[in-house]
């Protein structure tokens, strides 16, 4: 269990940080950009959540809730997995693995399954829950891109690339599905 009994340590002033393990890094380090964009991400899936309920479809309201927070407790997981260099993991640290991948794939593929068919690009928007949507995926995206570029450079593991890729893929998805759930429009790209 973590224990946090102070909230300012003085220790990042310089402009270091520390790993899990105890490493000190530069607080521009991309390990740092990877699991401080997973946190990004974690706030504005906060904020879909807050907005989501004020949604006029209970069921819609419950079963996004339900999922949002899982991904939420998903992506402390992924944190400390970017936190931690595959050197000083320890036993029972929690990470992503290919069941929560797998996980993401069926949630994605139920709430599709009650789309129509897309015929173009969706413009973001979507309404007050739909919209913060849109940017989770892109946080997501970007999110991705920093830990393909710390991979470039250092052990990462595997779930974690491709837990982000399928979440975008459930974001995007989720987005539209609330969307229509909750009677707000989407406007497609017309070229």
């Amino acid at each position: 269990m973590v224990r946090l009994t102070r909230i300012y340590t003085r220790t990042g002033d310089a402009g270091t940080t520390a790993l899990v393990g105890g490493e000190r890094v530069a607080k521009d380090d991309l390990r740092i950009e990877a699991y401080g964009t997973v946190d990004e991400l974690n706030a504005v899936l906060g904020m879909v959540r807050e907005r989501n309920r004020g949604g006029p479809d209970a069921e819609a309201r419950d079963t996004l809730d339900a999922l949002l927070e899982r991904v939420q407790q998903d992506l402390f997981n992924l944190g400390s997995s970017l936190a931690t260099r595959v050197e000083s993991r320890w036993e029972g640290q929690p990470l992503i693995v290919d069941a929560d991948v797998t996980r993401l794939e069926t949630q994605l593929d139920a709430l599709n399954a009650e789309l129509p068919k897309l015929k173009s690009f969706v413009l973001p928007g979507g309404g007050p829950v739909g919209a913060p949507m849109h940017l989770a995926r892109t946080v997501c995206r970007r999110a991705e891109r920093c830990v393909v570029r710390l991979a470039a450079q250092e052990p990462v593991d595997a779930a974690d690339l491709k837990y982000l890729n399928r979440l975008s893929d459930l974001l995007f998805v989720a987005g539209r599905w609330v969307a229509k759930r909750h009677g707000e429009g989407e406007v497609l790209w017309t070229p």
